[in-house]
């Protein structure tokens, strides 16, 4: 049976999933139209990815480039700008699918409006749950939409629950390659660059998630996305050091029996597994050797050296706000850490002083989320510029 065509709004085109979720739906062009586009600012790449694809509309956040860009697609392709211009897109009748790949709290607003226009959405924003997971899984019920995760991690526990009663679950294992800095002690951390930091030992991300990846960050913040992707208590989510990074996560179930979800560590699988959910197609991915890989190891998070982990479990159990105060604060501090204004070590005491003065807000609003991102980020820059 011949399935229509679904037109899909990429945001973060040029980021890394953004590239890679453009190379998957290249082998599909019989299931999808890429209609919208967004960038920051790499209007190079923007410009080769409108040639190929010939989208209806871009955005670019930072409007400088725009008059250019107008000028190069002569027309042909609406180029707007700003959060107006990704309000735009994801509400657009043309649009069936949008994928949500901006970093960091930017990726909220637009996919909160993507979901209230009634669009199915792929999600590799983890901070839109993170941030708004009540606001934002409240919205999905509401409007009956289909959210599939993009993570590795949240894909493969998404591939272990099909078919499961949810109630059989005894707890969900997140994996964790450890990140550059898994045997370094107290003192090569205290000392660690931003250079040594962004040096992932098997993924190959942007900045900003590669930093969280060595801090644990990301693994906290991911064990928050699954407490509201698949509703389960954060007392049944737990992590574990996996440095092959070929198991993506697991399941554990009430018998004693636990499922995997392995492959290669390519963001292409989880990507194409969101796009095309529940098919599986063929796609000619690096396939697992397993006499090759010889052995699989597995660690306990060292929560002493790595406190972000801990404080992305305390941040989920005081509920409200405190998840986008957490976010917010981890934000500015990776900014800092990757600008060498604040040392490695200071990235988690930064969030931990912004969870300490907050008094967490329940059922927050859109607007309220806004306002609490603000007054966080700014109270951690003058904090900052106090004890610089």
């Amino acid at each position: 049976m011949k399935r229509a065509v679904r037109n899909i709004a990429i945001l973060g085109s040029t980021g890394s999933i953004g590239r890679s979720t453009l190379q998957v739906v290249s082998r599909f062009p019989d299931r999808f139209r890429v209609v919208c586009l967004s960038a920051h600012r790499n209007i190079d790449l923007l410009q080769k990815q409108i040639d190929r694809f010939r989208p209806r509309a871009v955005v670019l956040q930072d409007d400088c480039n725009a008059p250019l860009l107008r000028k190069a697609t002569d027309g042909a392709t609406d180029v707007l700008t700003g959060e107006e211009g990704l309000r735009e897109i994801v509400t657009r009748d043309d649009v069936d699918l949008v994928v949500s790949s901006l970093v960091g709290f930017a990726g909220l607003r637009p996919t909160y409006w993507a979901i209230d226009a009634g669009k199915d959405i792929a999600l590799a924003n983890k901070e839109t749950l993170v941030v708004g997971g009540e606001l934002i899984m409240g919205k999905v019920r509401e409007r009956g939409i289909r959210l599939v995760p993009v993570d590795s991690e949240h894909s493969a526990i998404l591939q272990c629950l099909r078919g499961e009663d949810i109630n059989d679950v005894e707890r969900l294992i997140l994996t964790a390659s450890g990140g550059p800095f898994l045997h370094a002690d107290a003192g090569e951390l205290s000392t660690a660059t931003s250079a040594r930091a962004l040096q992932h030992p098997t993924w190959n991300m942007g900045k900003k998630i590669t930093i969280d990846s060595a801090t644990l960050m990301n693994k906290g913040l991911e064990v928050i996305e699954a407490f509201w992707l698949f509703g389960i208590p954060a007392e049944k989510i737990s992590v574990v050091i996996h440095p092959q990074s070929i198991i993506h996560s697991m399941v554990a179930f009430a018998d004693g029996s636990v499922k995997a979800q392995l492959g290669i560590p390519d963001m292409k699988m989880p990507i194409q597994y969101a796009l095309l959910y529940p098919e599986r197609p063929f796609a000619p991915h690096e396939r697992i050797d397993f006499a090759a890989l010889k052995q699989m190891t597995f660690f306990s998070p060292d929560v002493e050296r790595f406190p972000c982990l801990s404080l992305a479990f305390r941040a989920l159990a005081s509920g409200g706000t405190a998840p986008a105060v957490l976010n917010a604060a981890n934000e500015v501090a990776v900014d800092l850490f990757l600008a060498d204004r604040i040392p490695f070590p200071a990235i988690a005491s930064t969030i931990r002083d912004a969870l300490d003065a907050h008094t967490p807000l329940e059922h927050a609003t859109l607007d309220d989320l806004v306002r609490i991102d603000r007054q966080t980020r700014e109270a951690v820059l003058r904090q900052f510029m106090m004890t610089a």
